[in-house]
């Protein structure tokens, strides 16, 4: 009986082995509502997980991880009222697949005119290949920015390796009149 997951592409597989298994330890910054813990994964499938484990979406720098989140919240019907909050965190992760070029992305077949699109097929099945291959995070750049997301995955992380630096409230508008 199957579980209704499709076989891994063994040349997706080899490609990601290949890649060298560096460590990240440092500043990285997230937007949720201010009544979530910035340390709660995201359990939906997204850009880099296909649904079938949780990860714990990640940006190098303060704005990325503003504009991230304002993306998504300015593709609703009436933007959200609800508070959220910034947060910086300081992260240690082991096992880190680094794809911080565009160039190396494409070698692994994204194309690069389409990879702001919502189409998450082939980026859900690079994230599951690096799931399935042991890595605990990826770093991939933005699909908005010239700037790189950590996208962890959250059973790998430690609860001694994530630690709550600074957390503010956002205010959306003041942010959006700033842009």
């Amino acid at each position: 009986m199957s579980d209704g997951r499709k076989a891994r592409d063994p040349e997706l597989l080899d490609a990601i082995d290949r890649f060298d298994r560096t460590e990240f330890d440092g500043q990285v910054w997230r937007a949720v509502r201010e009544t979530r813990d910035p340390l709660q994964p995201s359990p939906v499938g997204a850009r880099w997980d296909p649904g079938s484990f949780d990860v714990l979406y990640t940006s190098l720098d303060r704005g990325t991880a503003l504009e991230e989140v304002y993306f998504h919240l300015s593709r609703q019907p009436v933007f959200p009222s609800v508070p959220f909050s910034l947060h910086r965190i300081h992260v240690r992760v082991k096992n880190v697949l680094r794809m911080e070029e565009m160039h190396i992305l494409e070698s692994l077949g994204i194309d690069p005119k389409s990879y702001g699109a919502l189409d998450y097929a082939r980026t859900q099945a690079i994230g599951d290949v690096a799931f399935f291959l042991g890595f605990g995070a990826l770093i991939a750049p933005t699909a908005r920015l010239r700037a790189l997301n950590l996208v962890i995955f959250a059973d790998r992380l430690e609860p001694a390796d994530a630690e709550i630096e600074h957390s503010e409230i956002l205010d959306w508008k003041t942010w959006r009149r700033s842009r």
